[in-house]
């Protein structure tokens, strides 16, 4: 398991919250250098630790793993969809002409 992935996730989210890794720290009854580590991928956090940062940070486990999942994309297919949600028709299109421009060079894509 790619446990930098892991870390990255909980520093993003963490950091869309708006927290030091000192609130988090505190609030999970963990050590600031800890988090740090959990966050770098250094340290890999038991079960218990794991859930007590996810509902430190108020998130659910796909959120933090969707990088390592192997169905991982339809978490971040649901996340990208509330976010085009929330804009404008012509901003959703301009969104939808990069990804369709983007797609046509990928050297994966069949047409």
């Amino acid at each position: 398991m790619d446990f930098y992935a892991v870390g990255r996730s909980i520093r993003k989210c963490r950091l869309s919250k708006g927290m030091r890794q000192e609130d988090l720290a505190e609030q999970t009854n963990l050590s600031t250098t800890y988090i740090g580590m959990v966050e770098r991928g250094e340290k890999k956090p038991s079960l218990e630790t794991f859930v007590k940062i996810l509902n430190a940070l108020g998130v659910s486990a796909d959120i933090v793993l969707c990088d390592v999942l192997d169905n991982g994309y339809m978490v971040k297919n649901s996340l990208l969809n509330e976010k085009l949600s929330k804009l404008s028709n012509d901003d959703r299109d301009k969104i939808y002409d990069v990804i369709d421009t983007m797609l046509s060079h990928s050297k994966r894509i069949y047409k």
